[in-house]
């Protein structure tokens, strides 16, 4: 729901406008949850209580908040959501938003809050995100991202949680993040857990890929030894072979010296 402080009216911020209006045009919305996103309310959306746009909560007359969690949203996260430049609290979890992370973010530079869990973004994770120094949430979990976790994001002072749990991420945990120094808030494994390629404390070590050397050594010393028993199986045979083949010409040759009766 849309909420504004009870303030002297405020002209509308275009940088708003622009956030609200593409974000809107890049998200399908099946279930018609945004029926009142209408483009003549996103001129000035924090101006007047009658608007009520669904999920946008303003302050001092400029979009703060937006929820929009468990909507059915699909589509990308379009890169003007930067536009909201007095952002703090940005919550997209639980639809079924694809494409990348949006570097953009970056520019949110008052986000405390970032909740994109549970939908099915791809990429890595921005490095830039280190640029919203006021970051105390990222929750990342539930998604298909690929690629490290970025060591830049453990330069984030405020951050207490952090979850990019159940994705595809690779690489080493970064030592800024899993074993972080003085009174940073340390996270453990539950953060990291459900990416296969990810290793290194709080999680176990790099998972070898290949045979270990005990065990290319053993499966050479197999097929060795299996060579070396055909090998003496087949020089059985023949020699063997060989023995009946003289014995039965010997056995000829004794029998036509024999004399007849």
């Amino acid at each position: 729901m849309l909420t504004c402080a009870f303030l002297p009216p405020s002209s509308p911020d275009p940088k708003d406008e622009s956030c609200l209006t593409h974000l809107f045009e890049s998200f399908t919305d099946p279930n018609h949850n945004l029926h009142n996103w209408t483009k003549p309310t996103f001129s000035n959306p924090c101006s007047d209580f009658s608007f009520n746009l669904a999920g946008v909560t303003c302050n001092n007359g400029r979009v703060y908040k937006l929820s929009l969690q468990n909507l059915n949203l699909r589509g990308p996260i379009s890169p003007y959501i930067s536009n909201c430049t007095n952002l703090q609290s940005l919550d997209l979890s639980n639809n079924s938003l694809t494409g990348p992370i949006p570097e953009e973010l970056q520019f949110l530079v008052n986000l405390a809050v970032l909740n994109l869990s549970s939908n099915r973004l791809s990429d890595g994770i921005p490095p830039a995100l280190a640029m919203c120094n006021y970051l105390n949430v990222i929750d990342l979990h539930d998604n298909i991202l690929t690629g490290p976790i970025p060591p830049q994001l453990g330069s984030l002072v405020r951050l207490s949680v952090f979850d990019a749990s159940n994705n595809k991420l690779s690489g080493p945990v970064p030592s800024s993040l899993g074993n972080r120094t003085g009174n940073l808030p340390r996270f453990n494994a539950s953060s990291f857990a459900g990416n296969k390629d990810l290793y290194g404390f709080p999680l176990g070590p790099m998972r070898n890929k290949g045979l270990s050397v005990v065990a290319i050594v053993a499966i050479g010393l197999c097929s060795g030894l299996v060579s070396l028993v055909l090998s003496f199986t087949v020089v059985c045979v023949w020699l063997r072979s060989m023995e009946q083949r003289r014995a039965a010409e010997q056995e000829g040759k004794v029998s036509q010296m024999m004399p007849d009766y």
